[in-house]
């Protein structure tokens, strides 16, 4: 398991659209997915052990986000044949044992991780309202164990920030996760 670090923030950097079907039989977009104040797009996984350990984490940090008017979307980009944990069925179950209470989506084609640049999961895009990216960092100082619970929470200020004044800290640390599986072709 290959472990890598996002790239540096591209301030500005648009959105892409994207049409994904959920694990609730329902498609998502950009527009449907957007809240009043940013939208944070994340890519995840049911198998990595980085998303694995910090997955109470995230479910925190994104209910406390929608009160700011921050939405969020979890994308699930990995080749699901060599990684059947990461199969749709096992997303399902996924979503309904944690209660996820963010759309989880299935990039089958692998299309938007590739769009997007995702290379890690978990890998953080945080959009202000206009749909630029302001944020491409990490959640916290967790790694394959969680971090102390004291530990500050990176994604959920810099989502507070981003709500608050359209624009990310300039300062981001970078994610690092396992690397998304790519297909061969």
């Amino acid at each position: 398991m290959a472990s890598l670090e996002t790239p540096i923030c591209e301030f500005g950097w648009k959105a892409v659209d994207f049409d994904l079907l959920g694990v609730d039989g329902k498609r998502y977009n950009l527009a449907s997915c957007k809240g009043k104040n940013g939208l944070l797009l994340m890519f995840i996984c049911n198998h990595c052990p980085y998303v694995k350990a910090v997955q109470d984490r995230i479910i925190r940090d994104v209910n406390e986000l929608k009160s700011y008017g921050v939405n969020t979307i979890a994308i699930m980009s990995n080749d699901s044949e060599n990684y059947p944990e990461d199969s749709f069925p096992n997303m399902k179950l996924i979503a309904e044992k944690f209660n996820y209470p963010f759309p989880y989506v299935w990039d089958e084609t692998q299309a938007i991780a590739k769009y997007y640049g995702a290379v890690c999961t978990p890998d953080f895009f945080g959009f202000n309202s206009d749909l630029a990216l302001q944020y491409r960092g990490r959640l916290d100082a967790s790694r394959k164990e969680a971090a102390p619970p004291d530990v500050r929470r990176d994604l959920f200020e810099a989502m507070v920030q981003v709500a608050k004044t359209g624009r990310g800290p300039e300062d981001q640390i970078s994610s690092i996760g396992c690397s998304i599986k790519w297909r061969t072709e």
